[in-house]
């Protein structure tokens, strides 16, 4: 597929880089398990930060009070199980997940055009970034330990639920105006049509990754990186 007038492509990753399920099976699972450790890194600002939003999160969300260690820790969990898309238990996650993928107990895995994919873009001249619900420390983790190596100086950019939901359309807006690319010069990837939707009502250039489980159902739609024709 031939795309026109680009500058920058700006990517998602589960279901566009990486499998589903590596996230579903390899990264929760690891979270979950590990997830008591939490309790000897209260001291750390980052965890600290994120315990206290929970804590807002649960009143303002849930309307429920959480009194304790153990009941923000709980509450974590529970928004895992449900992939609740809430930016502290991303946080902790990535807290985690970086001691798993330093010890090498977890690789990130991406598909096997990926790597080549993004160093052809790179040298072609186009600048890269990542959009992800998944914390920007975790973004960095699966792309910097992943199987096919150290893939973070491909990218410029990395954005996640801080700038703004992936299915609102005033997130990318402040995306283009984040990489100072005008947005019709952009392409968004990613498998949920509704992020293309709030894309393209942006002015982005979308197209749709139709990986294993996927269904095609956008007007534009590839099957990997090698069908982006530049």
């Amino acid at each position: 597929m031939k795309i026109e007038n680009l500058k920058y492509i700006l990517t998602d990753i589960e279901g566009t880089t990486t499998s589903v399920k590596f996230v579903y099976d390899v990264l929760f699972p690891y979270f979950r398990s590990h997830i008591g450790e939490l309790r000897d890194l209260v001291a750390q600002d980052s965890v600290q930060t994120a315990f206290r939003q929970t804590v807002e999160s649960a009143a303002s969300l849930e309307n429920k009070k959480l009194n304790s260690v153990d009941d923000i820790i709980n509450t974590l969990y529970r928004w895992s199980e449900e992939d609740r898309k809430i930016t502290p238990l991303k946080t902790v996650q990535g807290i985690l997940w970086e001691k798993g993928y330093t010890s090498g107990e977890i690789k990130g895995h991406v598909y096997e055009e990926v790597a080549d994919a993004l160093k052809s873009w790179k040298e072609n001249g186009l600048k890269l970034g990542v959009f992800s619900s998944g914390s920007i420390a975790a973004q960095k983790l699966i792309f910097g330990f992943s199987e096919a190596g150290d893939l973070t100086p491909y990218f410029s950019h990395y954005f996640d639920t801080t700038t703004g939901g992936k299915r609102e359309l005033e997130t990318y807006p402040k995306i283009a105006d984040a990489v100072n690319i005008p947005a019709e010069s952009i392409l968004f990837l990613s498998d949920i049509v509704e992020e293309l939707e709030a894309a393209k009502a942006a002015g982005f250039q979308t197209v749709q990754l139709v990986r294993p489980g996927t269904t095609a159902t956008w007007e534009k739609c590839v099957n990997d990186f090698t069908e982006i024709e530049l």
